[in-house]
C-alpha cells in the first residue's frame, strides 16, 4: 500500500492537484498513522514549494499534531507565510492534547485576531488538562468580546463547572440557551445534567433526563453516574433496569457507574450480580476500573477477604496508578473498619507503589483511634524521614459567578483580614 501511494504522489501530475486533495492525502495518512509515510510526502511536497500553501501547510500541521510530534508541526507553522485562524487552532490544540498548557497559552495569546474556534480550542484545551479555573477565566474573556460560544464551547464550560461545583454558571448557561431557544442536541443535554448532579441538583438533572426527546448511552451512563454520587444506588439499578427494557446495551463505563452506586449505597450482593450479568449477559471483559470499584465495594461491606482474593487475581494485569487507586480504597476501608493488620498490610504495599502522604495519616489516624500513640509517633517519624509533606487541604467556593479556592494555612490572600473579620464574628456567634 506505501509503495502504491508513494508512486500516487510521485506522479508529475500531483504537483497540480488542488489544495483540498492534497490536504485529503496528509489527513488519510493520519487516520492510518502513516506517519513515515507522512514524511515522505511532506519532504516531497517541500521540493515542489507546495508547504507555503495554507491548506497543505495547515493538513501537515494536523498530521502531525495527531502523531503528537509539535516539533515539526511548529516548523510548518513557521514555514507558512501567510497564516489563517485555522494555523492558530491547529496549534493550539496540538499542544494542549500533548498537556503542554502553557505552549497552547502562548500561541492564543500571539494569535493576531482570535476567532470562535481559537477561544475554543484554549477552553477545551484548559478543561482537558483539568485547568478548570482557567477555563472558566478565559470564557469571561470571551464573554467581553463579541464572540458568540458554540455547542463545544459550552460543554467545556459545563464540564468545567461540574468539576468546580460552579452551579451558577451552570444555570445561566442553561438560561441563556433557553433565552436565544437553541435547540439542546443530546451532547448538550448530558453536559447539563452531568453538570447539575454533580454540582448537587440531581432533581433538575433527573427532570432534565425525563424531558430528553431521545437519548444515547452516554447520556444514559451520566444519569446513571449522577444517581451513584447521590448514593441512591436504588435509582441507579432502576434505571439500569429501564435502560434494558428499551433495549439500550450497556458498554463498560455503565457497569463503572453502576458499582460505585453499589458501593457508595453498601449493595455488595446486587454488585456482584452485575459482574456476573456483565460477564456473561453482555461479554464484557472486565477492566482494572471495574475491578478497583469491585475492590471499594467489598472492602466498604467489609468482605476483606473477598477484596483481597480479588486483588491477587488480577493486580498482576494492573499498571501501577490503577493498583495503586485499588489498595487505597482498601486501606481506607480497613481503617474506617478498625482493621490495624489488613491496614498495615496495605499501606506497606502501597509505599511499594508511591511515597503519598495519605498513606501515613490514614495509619497515624487508625492508630490514634485506637489509643496506639507510639505507633502513631512512630508513623509521623516515617513521614518526616520519607520527606512525605502533608499537603495542605484545599477548597474552593463560588461567588456572583466567580470561584475562590483557598488553602489550609494561607496567609497570602488579598481579602485575608476580612476573612478573619467575619470568622471572628461567626465564632463569637456559636459561643
Amino acid at each position: 500500500m506505501h509503495a502504491e501511494s508513494l508512486n500516487a504522489f510521485s506522479n508529475p501530475q500531483f504537483a497540480y492537484a488542488t489544495p483540498s486533495s492534497k490536504l485529503s492525502c496528509y489527513m488519510a495518512c493520519a487516520a492510518l498513522s502513516s506517519f513515515s509515510l507522512g514524511k515522505m510526502i511532506h519532504g516531497y511536497c517541500s521540493k515542489l514549494g507546495l508547504v507555503f500553501d495554507i491548506f497543505v501547510g495547515n493538513s501537515l500541521m494536523a498530521m502531525y499534531s495527531v502523531s503528537g510530534d509539535m516539533v515539526a508541526a511548529r516548523h510548518v507553522f513557521d514555514e507558512i507565510p501567510s497564516l489563517s485562524a485555522v494555523s492558530w487552532t491547529v496549534m493550539i490544540s496540538g499542544y494542549a492534547k500533548m498537556g503542554d498548557v502553557d505552549s497552547a497559552r502562548f500561541f492564543f495569546d500571539e494569535a493576531p485576531e482570535k476567532d470562535r474556534g481559537i477561544w475554543g480550542a484554549m477552553i477545551s484545551g484548559y478543561v482537558q488538562n483539568n485547568c478548570f479555573k482557567e477555563g472558566l477565566y478565559l470564557f469571561r474573556l470571551m464573554q467581553l468580546t463579541d464572540t458568540v460560544p458554540d455547542e463545544s464551547i459550552f460543554v467545556s464550560i459545563l464540564s468545567a463547572c461540574a468539576h468546580l461545583g460552579a452551579l451558577d454558571i451552570g444555570i445561566w448557561i442553561h438560561r441563556y440557551l433557553s433565552r436565544q431557544r437553541l435547540p439542546l442536541s443530546i451532547r448538550l443535554s448530558t453536559s447539563l445534567l452531568d453538570m447539575y448532579a454533580k454540582c448537587g441538583n440531581l432533581d433538575l438533572a433527573k427532570r432534565l433526563f425525563d424531558s430528553m426527546p431521545e437519548r444515547d448511552i452516554v447520556c444514559w451512563n451520566a444519569m446513571i453516574s449522577g444517581m451513584a454520587i447521590h448514593g441512591d444506588g436504588i435509582s441507579a439499578l432502576e434505571l439500569f433496569s429501564d435502560m434494558e427494557k428499551i433495549g439500550i446495551k450497556p458498554d463498560d463505563i455503565t457497569f463503572v457507574s453502576l458499582f460505585s452506586a453499589c458501593s457508595y449505597s453498601g449493595m455488595a450482593y446486587e454488585g456482584l450480580q452485575l459482574l456476573d450479568k456483565m460477564c456473561n449477559v453482555y461479554k464484557i471483559e472486565p477492566k482494572s476500573e471495574h475491578y478497583g470499584c469491585l475492590v471499594d465495594l467489598l472492602s466498604r461491606a467489609g468482605l476483606f477477604e473477598e477484596a483481597m482474593v480479588l486483588m491477587r487475581r488480577i493486580n498482576n494485569t494492573w499498571n501501577g496508578s490503577e493498583e495503586t487507586l485499588a489498595w487505597r480504597a482498601f486501606l481506607s476501608a480497613c481503617c474506617n473498619h478498625g482493621q490495624g493488620q489488613l491496614a498495615e498490610l496495605a499501606a506497606e504495599r502501597l509505599l511499594r507503589l508511591e511515597n503519598h502522604s495519605g498513606v501515613y495519616v490514614l495509619l497515624s489516624n487508625l492508630y490514634a483511634a485506637s489509643g496506639k500513640h507510639t505507633d502513631v509517633r512512630r508513623v509521623r517519624d516515617m513521614m518526616k524521614n520519607k520527606g512525605a509533606d502533608k499537603a495542605p487541604g484545599c477548597s474552593s467556593v463560588e461567588i456572583d459567578g466567580v470561584v475562590t479556592e483557598f488553602i489550609a494555612g494561607e496567609k497570602t490572600h488579598p481579602q485575608m483580614a476580612e476573612i478573619n473579620s467575619v470568622l471572628e464574628k461567626m465564632h463569637m456567634q456559636l459561643d
